[in-house]
């Protein structure tokens, strides 16, 4: 058996379910923290694990650079490795062919590429970054793929997709079935409804475990990218989990969700810990403003981790004023625990048939501390 997704309920378009792996169940929708590199940045396991995550992301490319998928294979695989033994999800290279153009070429084999560390040469093929995945011990892997860029002509954006779509039936031939684990495809075709009708075709030809959408978020606005999500959901397998790569804001997952995406993953959370923005059932703040400097409240009061329940608006301004690390620390924890109950309620809220009261008393509270 790989993986076993079953649908709990629905409410519209919106689906919560459960995703049966290797290393443990993931109730659904479900939001993974990025750990690039083998670490949620600024926070330990254990606080990811108190956030109510479920399973995270790594990145094959990272990884295979540096310490390099044999080492870690060597190591016991990257559950050990970073001490989560819970389900990852490792991206396949495929974002960072896009993001390195400067220091790539794309051949029908692979692609070519100078590291961004240390300006060595690589080779990444379908083949090899499935077995970079394989080596981690990743539960769920993805297909290698091209991520499109944004702006893109048609046609551009219909020769990236096919390549892409033969890419990932070379991904899927080397692919080594396992109970309990599963290779997803990604969907490509930038904004153009007839190319992601072609490529949700071909991978659903080919069959794999779940089915992502990629190519998004990548400077579309949101607009267009819920009409992307709106023409290619509907396209996928209704008993395969749906994800949506890179996504996003707190309004994205809301939108997703009820167009029936399951998983997605973005570094917004943590960056913006890093950088001292909050998000809260308030709304977006920005820590290092002045108007915190004083403000006894805590964060969220509607927020029940530990930076909410310990310390002040105005603690937390301090540290950042005082480049101290634990802020980052204190506010990505939050940021990740604020997504985590964010997704909760929309689990609870779908199972009860009321998803869209839910949405709608999310944002009204949001609405109503905007300044």
């Amino acid at each position: 058996m790989t993986l076993a997704f079953r649908l709990l309920a629905t409410d519209g378009l919106a689906r919560a379910g459960i995703l049966q792996t290797a290393h443990g169940e993931v109730q659904t929708p479900a939001f993974m923290p990025v750990g690039t590199a083998g670490t949620v940045k600024a926070m330990t396991s254990d606080s990811v694990r108190a956030t109510g995550t479920q399973m995270v992301l790594a990145n094959a490319y990272h990884l295979m650079l540096r310490p390099g998928g044999e080492r870690i294979a060597s190591l016991g695989g990257l559950h050990r490795f970073m001490d989560w033994p819970q389900p990852i999800l490792t991206d396949s290279g495929g974002f960072q062919v896009m993001s390195l153009a400067d220091f790539r070429k794309i051949e029908e084999d692979g692609v070519t590429f100078r590291s961004h560390i240390d300006g060595s040469y690589h080779r990444l093929t379908p083949e090899r970054s499935t077995e970079i995945q394989y080596l981690l011990d990743a539960t769920i892997s993805m297909a290698f793929d091209e991520c499109t860029p944004y702006p893109v002509t048609y046609e551009v954006a219909a020769a990236s997709m096919r390549l892409s779509m033969r890419w990932a039936e070379r991904s899927r031939r080397a692919f080594r079935p396992r109970p309990g684990y599963g290779q997803f495809g990604i969907v490509q075709g930038s904004v153009f409804p007839e190319l992601r009708a072609e490529s949700a075709s071909s991978l659903v030809r080919i069959g794999f475990e779940g089915y992502a959408i990629g190519g998004l978020a990548v400077g579309e606005g949101q607009e267009a990218m819920f009409a992307v999500l709106d023409t290619t959901v509907p396209l996928l397998p209704s008993d395969a989990p749906r994800y949506l790569m890179g996504v996003g804001t707190p309004a994205d997952l809301l939108g997703a969700v009820s167009r029936g995406v399951d998983l997605f993953d973005c570094v917004i959370p943590t960056r913006g810990g890093r950088t001292g923005r909050a998000y809260t059932s308030l709304g977006v703040l920005n820590l290092r403003n002045a108007r915190h400097a004083a403000d006894e409240r805590p964060l969220d009061p509607s927020c029940a981790c530990p930076t909410c329940r310990k310390f002040s608006r105005a603690y937390l301004h301090h540290l950042f004023k005082c480049a101290e690390m634990l802020g980052p620390m204190l506010l990505t924890w939050h940021n990740v625990h604020y997504y985590q109950a964010l997704m909760q309620s929309l689990r609870e809220a779908i199972r009860g048939q009321s998803l869209a009261q839910c949405i709608a008393d999310i944002e009204a509270r949001w609405a109503e501390n905007e300044t």
